[in-house]
């Protein structure tokens, strides 16, 4: 399964793609996660181009660390820079591996330069659960074997 297809059967890319800008106040951020229950945010430009990605931990390690005051602090001055990303034709093993080696929960997928969709490692987990489910739900449905 490729990304396309992820964000085709979990509904990711049909729900409204939650994004920030760099001029942004931290405090925006921690609204639009809160409010939209989201643990990254996709840093955009005015071009709708994907320049870098917040996230819950960029935050709580970059503001309030040694009790800096964040009130002030701008998208750009604490995000994630160097983003990793998947592309619609990227499989599912490749964003599940990228998150284990790189030890991030988030990938934005873009195309060009442009963000198509976010994924977490939940969102994973819930579709392989849900087609796990299914499979158990299948092997039930089997008639037992009789034993002689």
């Amino acid at each position: 399964m490729n990304m396309r297809d992820m964000l085709k059967v979990t509904g990711v890319k049909s729900k409204a793609l939650i994004t920030i800008g760099p001029d942004e106040f931290v405090s925006a951020a921690i609204q639009k996660l809160i409010l939209h229950n989201k643990g990254a945010l996709p840093v955009c430009n005015d071009q709708d181009e994907l320049i870098g990605i917040i996230t819950e931990r960029d935050i709580v390690r970059k503001c309030f660390v040694n009790g800096v005051d964040f009130v002030n602090k701008k998208i750009k001055d604490i995000m994630t820079k160097k983003v990793i990303i998947a592309s619609m034709d990227d499989d599912l093993d490749y964003a599940i591996n990228t998150m284990k080696k790189e030890k991030i929960r988030h990938i934005p997928i873009a195309e060009d330069k442009k963000v198509v969709g976010i994924i977490s490692m939940r969102d994973i987990l819930g579709f392989q659960y849900e087609e796990t489910k299914a499979e158990i739900k299948y092997i039930r449905l089997l008639p037992k074997r009789s034993t002689f």
